[in-house]
C-alpha cells in the first residue's frame, strides 16, 4: 500500500514515495523538481513508480500549481490528491494562531513532524522550529503541544536582493559568514546569516522565558545547512521534518 507524499514550496516541489502511511515507513524513491518543470513528473521521475494507493501533501505555492501536480497524478495513477490545511488541532498538536486555517500548511506539517520527532526521543518539552527557505518561519511550541506563534522573515536570496535592488553599488555577493567581515561580500553574507540566527536565538530566549524549560531545537528546509553552524543554541537539522509530518497525519487520517 505505497503511500506518496508531496511537498512544495516557493521553488522546488518535493516528493517521496513510501512503503505505507505510517512514520518510519521505509522510502521507496524520492526526488525534487524546481516548479517550472513539475509538467515532467508523468513522463520522467514518476513514470516507473508503482501506483500510491494514497497521497497526501502540503502545498504553498498557488492552486494553479497543486492543479498541475494534480494532472500529473492523474495521468498515471487512479488516486486523488488530498492536501493538508491548517486546522484547530490535529496529530496532537494545537494550533493557537488567531485563524488556523490562515496558517501556512507547511508550518503546520513540520510542527507535527518535529513534536512527534521530539516524544520519540524523550519526554515532552517546549520546541522551537525552524524552516529555511526562500522564507524563514521560526515556530514556538510548548510542552502540550500547543502552538504558540512563529515569526516569518525573508531568507539569504530575498535579503540579499532587497540590498542589491536598493542600494546602489551593492551586489548579491558570493562572501563568506565571519565575525568581523572586512570585504562587502562577506559583510552581507554574514549580516544576512546573523540577521536570521538573532531572530531565532531570541525565539529561542521568549519559548525559555515563557515555558520555564530549555526547549529543543529542529531546523529543516533546503538552505538550512547554511544555517545550522551559526547558531549559539543547538539546533538538530532534520531534512525530513515535513515528510516525518505527513506520514504522521496521513496514519491518523487513513489508518495505515
Amino acid at each position: 500500500m505505497a503511500f506518496l507524499a508531496i511537498d512544495i514550496g516557493n521553488t522546488r516541489l518535493k516528493w517521496a514515495l513510501f512503503e505505507s502511511a505510517r512514520p518510519g515507513a521505509e522510502v521507496k524513491a524520492q526526488g525534487a523538481e524546481f516548479l517550472e518543470h513539475i509538467d515532467k513528473l508523468a513522463d520522467g521521475a514518476w513514470s516507473a513508480l508503482p501506483a500510491p494507493a494514497r497521497m497526501l501533501g502540503c502545498a504553498v505555492a498557488a492552486d494553479a500549481i497543486k492543479r498541475r501536480v494534480e494532472e500529473q497524478m492523474e495521468e498515471l495513477w487512479d488516486v486523488s490528491a488530498q492536501w493538508v490545511v491548517a486546522s484547530a488541532a490535529e496529530a496532537g498538536l494545537s494550533n493557537g494562531y488567531d485563524h488556523p486555517t490562515r496558517l501556512g500548511s507547511d508550518r503546520w506539517v513540520a510542527m507535527i513532524g518535529a513534536r512527534h520527532r521530539m516524544l520519540a526521543q524523550g519526554e515532552a518539552r517546549p520546541l522551537v522550529v525552524v524552516m529555511v527557505g526562500t522564507a524563514v518561519t521560526v515556530e514556538a511550541i510548548d510542552a502540550q503541544g500547543r502552538f504558540l506563534g512563529g515569526f516569518i522573515l525573508p531568507g539569504h536570496g530575498i535579503m540579499l536582493r532587497a540590498l542589491e535592488s536598493g542600494t546602489a553599488g551593492l551586489h548579491v555577493p558570493t562572501g563568506d559568514v565571519r565575525e568581523f567581515p572586512t570585504n562587502t561580500s562577506d559583510a552581507l553574507t554574514s549580516g544576512g546569516t546573523f540577521a536570521i540566527a538573532g531572530a531565532i536565538e531570541r525565539m529561542v530566549q521568549h519559548v525559555r522565558r515563557h515555558c520555564g524549560a530549555e526547549p529543543v531545537g529542529y531546523m529543516t528546509g533546503g538552505a538550512g545547512w547554511k544555517m545550522a553552524p551559526h547558531m549559539s543554541v543547538p539546533f538538530e537539522l532534520v531534512d525530513s521534518l515535513i515528510f516525518d509530518g505527513l506520514l504522521e497525519i496521513a496514519q491518523q487520517r487513513f489508518g495505515s
